[in-house]
């Protein structure tokens, strides 16, 4: 039986998955790992690379409906074997040893706990820009601002847990490996129709139910993701109309800017900064929402 189960939820990116699935074949513990890839609807490309033989690590394929990605998490969880389960995007390369400082850590995280095998315990993994692709001024800023990954804020928990008040802002399912059950018992939302929050929302759900965040620095991976400063705030305005449909569906949903919040972020979108173009694009979003 395999120790860490890999899921990939992916969509019309064949040549991408592939590099993803390459660095899954190069990893230390490849012979520990079992690939799972859900299609969120059909794709000939996709579904063509079943038959592949380039891989030794094993891969499952899998589809779904066209819905989102976190039906594809669901499906892909629903098949894993192995009692850890790994969350990555189809555009995360792992460095080689990224798998292996996953299970090295919920080893070591069981043993100073004392908590048993069926520990409440998630590990999220180091993810930064791929330097391939290019990284944009607006991709350093989303970078180092904490706009796109709050990695900054989180150098003081390396190697132990983030505080649970804060830990669901960081439940980052583009790389982050938890105990399967867990992940079973607190599955991704269906109703979620636009992309955003929704591993914010799990986020809560797992920390309300006392699975503790620890933070991984030595897992890292690459973010195969090309992105410009108009691409950047077309997906903050997004952002803005998915946090209204979250709090819709999820009242106690904390990321929507409300009463002074609200005042303090319209005042910050006055400001002629890299913050103040992604609030207005945000508050966009919002009122596009309504």
């Amino acid at each position: 039986m395999p120790s860490l189960s890999v899921i990939i939820p992916t969509y019309k990116r064949t040549d991408i998955l592939r590099e993803c699935l390459r660095h899954l074949d190069r990893q230390t513990v490849r012979e520990d790992l079992e690939v799972i890839v859900v299609s969120d609807g059909h794709d000939e490309q996709t579904a063509a690379l079943r038959a592949e033989k380039r891989f030794r690590v094993p891969i499952t394929f899998l589809e779904v409906e066209k819905s989102h990605q976190g039906v594809a998490r669901n499906r892909g969880v629903a098949q894993a074997t192995s009692s850890l389960c790994l969350f990555i995007g189809d555009d995360i390369f792992l460095r080689e040893d990224a798998c292996e400082h996953h299970l090295i850590a919920h080893r070591r995280l069981l043993r100073e706990e004392g908590i048993g095998t069926k520990s409440a315990i998630a590990v999220l993994g180091f993810t930064t820009w791929d330097p391939a692709i290019g990284v944009t001024p607006v991709m350093r800023w989303l970078e180092t601002s904490g706009w796109q990954f709050g990695y900054p804020f989180l150098r003081s928990f390396s190697h132990t847990f983030v505080p649970r008040d804060r830990q669901h802002l960081f439940t980052y399912t583009s790389h982050i490996s938890l105990p399967t059950s867990i992940a079973r018992a607190h599955p991704f939302l269906k109703e979620v129709s636009l992309y955003g929050w929704e591993d914010i929302e799990w986020g809560m759900r797992l920390r309300d139910a006392g699975v503790r965040l620890s933070y991984e620095p030595d897992a890292q991976a690459l973010h195969h993701h090309h992105m410009t400063l108009e691409q950047s705030l077309t997906r903050m305005e997004t952002l803005g109309a998915s946090a209204v449909m979250m709090k819709r569906l999820v009242p106690r949903f904390d990321r929507l800017p409300q009463c002074w919040k609200k005042f303090t972020y319209i005042v910050g979108a006055l400001l002629p900064t890299m913050a103040g173009a992604h609030r207005r694009a945000f508050l966009r979003g919002m009122r596009r929402a309504g």
